[in-house]
């Protein structure tokens, strides 16, 4: 009895292996340029209309000045249906138009700075940061590559 069973698990790893092997990058699906910066937020249940307005005085902005510069082509802010989870319930996600983008450049990160003290000077910001840490908390940070199947 157990010479068959060992058999099936054979023939069944062997098989799982053979159709692992014949996906391939670039033909069966291709990766997509750029990456996607998520960050992922717990926010007290009742304060999510407060960090939403805190982010489109802040976040949003510094988002805009980025695509501006041509760093990101595109940035999302995403509510947990369910927000009275106790894990994440906002995703705030950038998407960078190249690895390189993350590269450092003197110039534009410059630039960005300078805008980003223009519209919310330092203590400004640091008192912004301050209120908002009372209810909410970052839990994590990744970052993602897309896939595209074709059509």
């Amino acid at each position: 009895m157990k010479l068959p069973m060992r058999a099936a698990i054979a023939a069944g790893f062997a098989l799982s292996i053979a159709g692992a092997a014949r996906s391939e990058p670039w033909v069966d699906y291709t990766p997509t340029k750029g990456v996607w910066d998520k960050t992922y937020v717990h926010v007290e249940p009742s304060r999510i209309d407060d960090y939403l307005v805190a982010l489109k005085k802040t976040w949003v902005p510094a988002q805009e000045s980025a695509k501006k510069h041509g760093l990101i082509d595109q940035y999302i802010v995403q509510v947990a249906v369910n927000a009275s989870t106790t894990g994440p319930n906002v995703m705030l996600g950038v998407h960078y138009v190249s690895m390189a983008a993350l590269d450092p450049d003197r110039t534009r990160d410059m630039a960005l700075q300078a805008e980003a003290e223009k519209a919310f000077p330092k203590a400004v910001a640091a008192t912004e940061q301050e209120s908002r840490a009372k209810y909410r908390t970052l839990l994590r940070e990744e970052m993602w590559t897309g896939i595209d199947y074709g059509k």
